[in-house]
C-alpha cells in the first residue's frame, strides 16, 4: 500500500488477490440466519403442462427451490442468472456479479489493511495457535466487530458505485436490513449475502428489478453499517483513513458512501444576472456563492472559502408570488454549470420537490437522505434547491404535517447542521418559499443566509422589467430611459446593505431604538451583545444558532468581493492552481470587519425573523378567528333546528 496525497492507494494485486475468495462466496456459501427470518415467495399460479419461469437453478440434487426460505446453500450466481424468462444469462447479469466480486474484493482487502493498522492480524494468529491472552480477548473481540463493520460498508459502498451508471428508474421497496453480524468480517459477509439472495428471489424478476434491488439493499446496508458503527469502539483507523482505488475511481472515506462522479444533464432555461430585475442583494450574494462554489480543491476535498469561515452552506430566499425565486435559482444554476463546463468539472443539480413524499413509513426520509448524499457528493460541484419547502418539510407540532413532511424536515435539520455536518465547501442548499412562517422554526434557522427575494421595487425596476418580457418584436419607443443602469449590481447592492442600517420591522424597530437610546452607539462587542439580548427579550426564538448564522454571514461580508471573471473563463489563472495558492489569492482580497458590517447583518437577520414571526402570528390569529366564527355559526344552525 502506498500513499499518494492524503490516499491510500488499495493495489490491485492485493485486491485482485481475494478473487478467488469473493468467486467462492458467489458461487455457494452456507449461512443459517441468526437475526432475520427468512422470507417467503409467493407463489405463480401453475397451469397444467405449461412451464413457469426459471427464478432459480438448483445444482444440488433434492433442495427445495420454490421458497426462499433456505437456511443454508446461497448461490449468488445461480441466483442472478437465473433472474428473467431468459435460458442465457443477460450481459447485465454478468456485469452485476463482476461488480460483487470486485466489491468483495476490495472489501477483503480492506479488512486486511484495517487489521494490519490495528493490530488484530496479530491477534489473530495469537488466537489461531491458542496464545491470545485474556487480558487482550476484549480488545480481539472489539476489533473483529469493527473490521466487520468496516467490511461490510466497503462492500456495501463498491457495489453501489460500480452499479450507479447501470441504475434506471425502477426501484424496489426491500425493507430494512436485519442479518447484520459482526463477530467477524468473514461472517459478516455471509450474512449480507445471504440477505441480498432473499431479497433477489422476491423481487428480481427482471435485469432493471435485480439491478434495483441490489442498489437499494446496498443504500440499505451502508446506512445500518454506518449507524452501528456509531456505537462501536476501535474503528478510529478505518474512519480517518482515505483508502483509493484507482482503477474503480474510488474513494473510501471511512463510513460516507461514495458517489460516480458524474455531473446530471440539466435541461431548465438559464437566466443571465442582467434578467434578474431587483432582488439586489439575493441576486449579487447568488452570484458570489456560484464563484465561491468553483474554488473548491478535489485533491482537498475543501474549499478555501469554507476554510476561512465566509461559505454559505445554506441559505433561504422568500417572497410573495411573482417576485422571482424560480428566476434566481436558473441564474444561479445557469452560473454554476457554465463555470464547471469549462473546468471540466463535474457539476450535479437536484431539487427536493413534493414528488419524494411518500405514503409508505420511512420512504420519504429515506428520498430527502438521497438528495442530500447526491448534492454533497465531495466528488462533484453540488447545488440542491428545496422549492416551496412550507409545503415539503412538516412543521413539528401542527396537525395538519403528515408523517412524510416530518421525516423530511428530521432529515434537513440533521443533514444541515446535525453533529456529523461536514461542509467542505463543494455545494450548496437552496430553501425557497412563499411562506417561510409556515416553516418549521429550528429547520428555518439553520438555512445560514437569507436572500429577500422581494422582487422589482422601484420606477426603474418595473421599466426594466416590462423591457425585458416585452422582447424585441414591437416598435414601442423605449423613451427617456437607460435600460439596466438600475440594476449596476454594486450599486445596487451598496445600497440595498446601508438600508440595514436600521431595521425594517417594526417590532425590531423598536428595540433598536431603545437599545440605543439606552448605550448610545452599538460600536463595542458588548454594546453589539446587548443589542442581540434585547432582540432575544423581545423573540425567544431568536437564539445561539441566530448569533451563528448573523457570525457567518459577517464573514461572508468580508469575503464581499467577486473572484474575477477571467479566472472562470481562464481556469489556470485560478481554478487549477493547488490548494494553499488558492488559500492565498482570497487571502489577499479578503477585507477587514467593521461595526457598520455587523450592524447591517444583524437587522438583516433579525428583521427576517421578525417578519416571520409577524406573518405566523397573523395567520395563527386569522386561522382562530375563522374557526370561533365557524363554532358560532354551527351553534345557531343546531339551535333553529332543534326549534323547527
Amino acid at each position: 500500500m502506498t500513499q499518494s496525497a492524503d490516499f491510500m492507494e488499495l493495489k490491485e494485486d492485493d485486491i485482485r488477490g481475494h478473487y478467488a475468495a469473493a468467486t467462492a462466496m458467489l458461487e455457494g456459501l452456507d449461512h443459517t440466519p441468526r437475526i432475520a427470518s427468512a422470507k417467503e415467495a409467493p407463489q405463480a399460479e401453475r397451469s397444467a403442462g405449461i412451464g413457469t419461469r426459471r427464478r432459480f437453478r438448483s445444482t444440488t440434487p433434492g433442495l427445495v427451490t420454490r421458497s426462499t426460505a433456505r437456511p443454508e446453500g446461497v448461490r449468488l450466481i445461480d441466483r442472478i442468472q437465473g433472474a428473467g424468462d431468459d435460458a442465457l444469462p443477460s450481459a447485465l447479469q454478468a456485469t452485476t456479479l463482476q461488480a460483487l466480486r470486485r466489491a468483495l474484493a476490495i472489501a477483503l482487502e480492506t479488512g486486511t489493511q484495517f487489521a494490519d493498522a490495528t493490530g488484530l492480524a496479530e491477534l489473530k494468529r495469537e488466537n489461531l495457535e491458542g496464545r491470545l491472552s485474556d487480558t487482550k480477548k476484549s480488545e480481539f473481540t472489539d476489533l473483529l466487530a469493527a473490521e466487520a463493520l468496516a467490511t461490510l460498508h466497503t462492500f456495501a459502498n463498491a457495489t453501489s458505485l460500480l452499479l450507479s451508471t447501470h441504475a434506471t428508474e425502477t426501484t424496489v421497496e426491500i425493507g430494512t436490513v436485519e442479518e447484520l453480524l459482526t463477530d467477524n468480517a468473514q461472517l459478516a459477509l455471509h450474512g449480507a449475502l445471504w440477505e441480498l439472495d432473499q431479497d433477489l428471489a422476491l423481487f428480481a424478476d427482471d435485469d432493471a428489478k435485480m439491478i434495483a434491488t441490489v442498489l437499494a439493499f446496498t443504500e440499505q446496508l451502508m446506512e445500518k453499517a454506518a449507524l452501528r458503527a456509531q456505537n462501536t469502539p476501535r474503528l478510529e483507523p478505518f474512519n480517518q483513513a482515505s483508502y483509493r482505488v484507482e482503477a474503480d475511481d474510488l474513494t473510501i472515506n471511512g463510513f460516507t458512501p461514495a458517489r460516480a462522479a458524474k455531473g446530471s444533464k440539466l435541461t431548465m432555461t438559464f437566466k443571465k444576472p442582467n434578467e434578474v430585475v431587483g432582488n439586489h442583494i439575493a441576486k449579487y450574494q447568488a452570484m458570489k456563492l456560484a464563484k465561491m462554489l468553483m474554488a473548491y480543491d478535489f485533491d482537498r476535498k475543501l474549499n478555501p472559502f469554507a476554510d476561512l469561515g465566509g461559505f454559505i452552506f445554506t441559505f433561504m430566499g422568500d417572497g410573495a408570488p411573482g417576485t422571482g425565486k424560480t428566476t434566481l435559482i436558473q441564474m444561479m444554476a445557469g452560473l454554476i454549470s457554465g463555470y464547471c463546463e469549462t473546468a471540466g468539472y463535474p457539476f450535479r443539480y437536484q431539487n427536493l420537490s413534493t414528488d419524494n413524499i411518500d405514503s409508505y413509513q420511512g420512504k420519504s426520509g429515506q428520498n430527502a437522505k438521497a438528495f442530500i448524499n447526491n448534492v454533497i457528493d465531495p466528488n462533484v460541484i453540488g447545488f440542491g434547491t428545496i422549492d416551496d419547502i412550507d409545503q415539503l418539510a412538516g412543521k413539528r407540532g401542527d396537525r395538519q404535517s403528515s408523517a412524510g413532511q416530518l421525516e423530511i424536515t428530521a432529515v434537513l435539520m440533521e443533514s444541515f447542521a446535525g453533529a456529523n455536518t461536514v461542509v467542505r465547501g463543494n455545494c450548496t442548499f437552496g430553501m425557497f418559499s412563499n411562506y417561510p412562517e409556515n416553516v418549521d422554526d429550528a429547520l428555518r434557522q439553520r438555512a445560514g443566509a437569507r436572500f429577500l427575494v422581494d422582487g422589482p421595487q422601484t420606477r426603474d425596476d418595473y421599466i426594466d422589467i416590462l423591457n425585458l418580457l416585452m422582447g424585441k418584436n414591437h416598435d414601442i419607443p423605449l423613451g427617456d430611459f437607460e435600460p439596466f443602469a438600475a440594476q449596476e449590481i454594486k450599486k445596487a447592492v451598496a445600497a440595498s446593505f446601508a438600508s440595514h442600517e436600521k431595521p425594517h420591522e417594526d417590532g425590531l424597530l423598536k428595540v433598536y431604538d431603545r437599545i440605543s437610546k439606552d448605550i448610545g452607539a452599538l460600536d463595542t462587542i458588548a454594546k453589539l451583545g446587548t443589542y442581540l439580548k434585547g432582540i432575544q427579550e423581545a423573540d425567544h426564538r431568536f437564539t445561539g444558532r441566530a448569533i451563528k448564522n448573523i457570525t457567518d454571514a459577517v464573514k461572508v461580508r468580508a469575503m464581499d468581493f467577486e473572484l474575477p471573471d477571467e479566472w472562470m473563463e481562464e481556469p489556470d489563472l485560478f481554478l487549477f492552481k493547488d490548494y494553499d495558492t488558492k488559500l492565498g489569492m482570497i487571502k489577499e482580497l479578503r477585507q477587514p470587519i467593521t461595526v457598520e458590517m455587523v450592524i447591517q447583518e444583524i437587522n438583516r437577520y433579525a428583521d427576517s425573523e421578525f417578519r416571520y414571526a409577524d406573518k405566523s402570528d397573523e395567520v395563527a390569529i386569522a386561522n382562530m378567528v375563522r374557526d370561533y366564527g365557524l363554532t358560532e355559526e354551527a351553534k345557531r344552525r343546531y339551535l333553529e333546528s332543534k326549534n323547527q
